[in-house]
């Protein structure tokens, strides 16, 4: 890390690919986004006043120095935040001007706020670019209120990439069965009392309740759900339990999980209207 890298801070690295990439009259209203955006992430002030201050003290730091160590960590994550705050901006650019009045609002950029707390916490790539999209589509379209879009950023934060694959799966194919989920995600099947079968009851088991997803059913015109009904005499019990890859029940996401796909995934989306 040298003092050239250094003498021009992140922040202002950061601020000049925004403005370059935005027309004059909507520098301020990015600025304030970004400021948001940074604010909300702990480590980028001490990040930042400790570049400031490494150009001065840099002749005395050894090389392995701890403060060096940890510039050079959090130096590719400075990157990675960068990047994704000059791709929503282009993103920004391309709703055009209607939005302006949207993403000064207090309320949007608290939303921006608690987006990219989530978005440091990630622990994947994918769930960083859904937070990006959930934060464009929440400047674009008011499909549902600010408090469901805080829910999702809740899910990105607390569900694991594995959920989302599940997530994924059922959104391409509804009324996937979960064997048929298991096979397309997983592919061979394992046995009943495997730590692979537990995890995958886990993950369904906390969609379901999370209200990400349902089993299907029939509901009325008006939208009101129809009891399942048991037809025919009751045979003899089985005597095993339901199969963690049960394959008759179809399952779908809930109208609240097809808005959560239409938030975070809208790339998904758009790839699979295309095909």
């Amino acid at each position: 890390m040298s003092n050239d890298e250094h003498s021009d801070l992140p922040i202002e690295k950061i601020r000049k690919e925004l403005q370059d990439a935005a027309p004059t009259t909507r520098k301020r209203v990015f600025e304030k986004f970004v400021l948001a955006a940074l604010g909300s992430i702990p480590w980028v002030g001490g990040f930042i006043s400790a570049a400031a201050s490494f150009k001065t003290e840099e002749g005395s730091l050894k090389t392995d120095d701890l403060q060096t160590r940890w510039l050079h960590e959090h130096e590719h994550k400075m990157g990675q935040l960068g990047g994704t705050l000059q791709d929503v901006a282009e993103r920004f650019e391309s709703l055009g001007p209607a939005i302006e009045e949207r993403i000064q609002s207090e309320e949007y950029l608290d939303l921006v706020r608690k987006s990219f707390r989530a978005w440091d916490n990630a622990d994947t790539n994918e769930k960083r670019r859904y937070t990006a999209n959930l934060i464009v589509n929440a400047a674009g379209t008011r499909v549902c209120s600010d408090d469901v879009v805080r829910l999702f950023v809740d899910w990105l934060d607390h569900y694991h990439e594995a959920h989302l694959a599940v997530i994924r799966e059922i959104f391409r194919r509804p009324g996937s069965t979960r064997l048929d989920i298991w096979r397309a995600v997983y592919g061979e099947q394992v046995r009943e009392d495997s730590a692979e079968a537990d995890l995958y009851k886990l993950l369904i088991r906390d969609l379901s309740t999370g209200s990400v997803i349902r089993q299907h059913r029939q509901t009325t015109p008006d939208g009101q759900f129809l009891r399942t009904r048991t037809t025919g005499r009751r045979g003899r019990g089985s005597g095993t339990m339901e199969s963690a890859f049960e394959a008759t029940k179809q399952y779908e996401l809930t109208e609240l999980g097809k808005q959560f796909v239409h938030y975070t995934m809208s790339e998904v989306v758009g790839r699979l209207e295309s095909e």
